[in-house]
């Protein structure tokens, strides 16, 4: 179908992305690249295009196929805040209220909580570098943005893809407009375990902070195309991961993705 990319075709392009401003600029230039948001603008069309692959009339796909707006800007319990792609429910208008709850009383709401909580939402997110630093305040964020909606929303939908590189780009090598790689691999297991603890929230009367499913997409941009690790055997082969690991990859890839949140939302809802 026209204008729709798979996810290796989306990191394919990200990588270029990335690439191509380190060989032009050097580490200013990748830098201003990860701020323009069009890296990671790759990752949400491939989100978009799986959605419709699966059934999803485009029209009820936020924002647009190739577009960054129009966001969904959805209120939950603590905040509004924008959605990166969402699915509009069928055969619902919303009904615009003022709060009553939260922290946002008295605020109006355009969309009102019951065509709110049919919407499905999906971010996206990605770690490019210095997997362990900051990990507690990241993840603490993510767990955030779920008990928001749960909160106000408790059968609404929610999915989160989180990408992280399992090599970092080379900061001397940089400075030089060139592209390599630092053969550093660290917090893999970590990642896998605390994304499983927070994925498959399947009775919605309890445990908001987690996502009816997550992807962890976990990618070597240092191969050419670059690599996305589907199963466990690929991480323990390339060293990514202890042949021991209690950690599983499989319910978190990118196959069982968004299969899994439409089988939920149709539980919850119907088709």
């Amino acid at each position: 179908m026209a204008n729709l990319v798979s996810i290796q075709e989306a990191v394919n392009s990200f990588k270029t992305l990335i690439d191509g401003s380190i060989e032009l600029g050097g580490i200013g230039a990748k830098e201003a690249m990860i701020r323009s948001s069009k890296p990671i603008n790759c990752i949400h069309e491939a989100v978009k295009s799986a959605l419709i692959n699966a059934g999803i009339d485009r029209h009820r796909v936020y924002p647009p196929i190739n577009a960054s707006s129009p966001e969904m800007k959805l209120a939950g319990f603590l905040k509004h805040k924008h959605q990166d792609v969402c699915v509009a429910p069928s055969g619902h208008t919303p009904e615009s209220e003022i709060m009553t709850e939260g922290l946002l009383q008295e605020a109006a709401d355009y969309y009102g909580k019951a065509y709110t909580e049919r919407v499905i939402s999906i971010n996206i997110r990605s770690q490019m570098s210095s997997l362990a630093k900051n990990f507690d305040t990241l993840y603490e964020r993510t767990i955030a943005e779920a008990q928001n909606l749960h909160v106000r929303c408790p059968k609404m939908v929610l999915g989160e893809v989180y990408m992280i590189a399992v090599k970092e780009y080379n900061p001397v090598s940089m400075k030089g407009n060139k592209v390599e790689f630092i053969n550093k691999v660290g917090a893999v297991q970590k990642y896998i375990k605390s994304f499983q603890a927070i994925n498959g929230r399947i009775d919605f009367t309890k445990e908001d902070y987690k996502y009816e499913k997550v992807c962890l997409l976990i990618v070597d941009f240092g191969q050419n195309p670059a690599k996305i690790y589907n199963t466990n055997e690929e991480l323990i082969a390339d060293g990514l991961m202890p042949a021991n690991s209690q950690a599983n990859i499989v319910e978190l890839n990118w196959e069982s993705f968004i299969p899994s949140i439409l089988k939920t939302y149709e539980s919850r809802f119907g088709k």
